[in-house]
């Protein structure tokens, strides 16, 4: 292949067949991104078997991907959504099982050529598993702000009346999956510290019973403080509502790589406030409020409903985070990752075949 012209790229994911999850959200952003700002170097096919592309791209870890990752003709790159102790705080599998759980997912990414990760703190953890540090690349997440940006009050309105919200309470949204490593009950717990400031939930359970923590989070689900709302799984189509209504995104997850939901908050320019996580520090830098606990949290969202502003200030930094993760510059790493994994695996074979020729 003349590097100059288009490469075929055959991305395959299951990501699509659980609702609810950011997996599938960081997949359908991805590929986006590069249909829309790359059609002039990459040609785009999604699931198609029969393919025979240059560039082999696998969202998700399905054991007929990796049948298909030993394909010698592509470069085959794999991205890292987790790690095996994200899935096992995730969800309930029989112990016995666990070990061949976590040598599968390492297996699957030491057999592609090339690994994404999303969080540049995962690079050293993958490399304690034996992955190769010179095949790991980071990449960020990327949100489209043509889907996810402000609708105004008459919409914010709307859906705050949907949820018997009142218009004028101060909204403090949390996101994702119902889990414990979510952080769910410390959630629920903040909000029964600040009985006068509205908790609404965004997520359900995406993969019910297996759910670490189901029955616990099914009962505070079930019978939930008056001030906090939980909306079960909400379409990605309607999120954009959800954050419209929203003053305040709170993530107290445990365990997280780079949520997209954090991405898709701060298109609204909302401050945000996450668990004291170290992995954050590279990717959020000093654009977020940060807590060791439930205390914390409290204390710092009732400055952001009561200082104007602090709230002010928080907001700012919300979009700048924003604009440093601009459709441009995650396009510029893809469309030069992509190109230069070819190159790395491929050029000295075109430059052997020429010379033959």
């Amino acid at each position: 292949m003349n590097p100059k012209e288009k490469y075929k790229i055959a991305m395959f994911s299951s990501a699509g067949a659980v609702a609810g999850q950011g997996v599938g959200s960081a997949y359908e952003e991805q590929v986006n991104l590069i249909q829309t700002g790359a059609s002039d170097l990459f040609e785009v096919t999604i699931n198609k078997w029969a393919s025979d592309p240059d560039i082999q791209h696998f969202h998700t870890i399905d054991p007929g991907f990796m049948l298909r990752m030993k394909r010698k003709n592509s470069v085959n790159i794999a991205y890292c959504h987790f790690l095996p102790e994200t899935v096992t705080e995730s969800l309930k599998f029989p112990k016995p099982l666990l070990p061949v759980i976590n040598k599968y997912i390492i297996d699957f990414y030491n057999l592609a050529d090339q690994l994404v990760v999303v969080n540049p703190s995962f690079i050293d953890e993958l490399v304690k598993y034996g992955i190769d540090r010179d095949k790991i690349t980071y990449i960020p997440n990327f949100v489209s702000k043509e889907k996810f940006h402000p609708l105004g009050k008459t919409v914010r309105n709307e859906w705050r009346d949907r949820y018997e919200i009142d218009r004028d309470a101060f909204v403090v949204l949390g996101c994702g999956q119902v889990q414990t490593r979510k952080g769910v009950q410390d959630f629920v717990k903040t909000a029964t510290m600040l009985p006068h400031i509205q908790f609404v939930w965004a997520g359900g359970f995406s993969f019910g019973p297996m759910t670490e923590g189901y029955d616990e989070l099914k009962a505070i689900m079930e019978n939930p403080p008056k001030n906090v709302t939980f909306t079960g799984i909400v379409d990605r189509e309607d999120m954009v509502n959800i954050y419209n209504m929203a003053d305040v995104l709170f993530i107290p997850s445990f365990n997280e790589l780079f949520p997209m939901t954090i991405l898709e908050a701060i298109n609204f320019n909302i401050p945000l406030v996450c668990r004291n996580l170290d992995l954050y520090q590279d990717i959020l830098f000093d654009s977020y409020q940060t807590g060791e606990n439930n205390d914390d949290f409290a204390h710092i969202i009732q400055m952001l409903m009561e200082d104007t502003q602090n709230y002010k200030y928080w907001s700012k930094k919300s979009e700048q985070l924003s604009n440093f993760y601009s459709k441009e510059h995650v396009l510029d790493m893809w469309k030069k990752f992509y190109v230069e994994s070819w190159e790395k695996k491929f050029k000295d074979v075109k430059e052997i075949d020429d010379a033959v020729e």
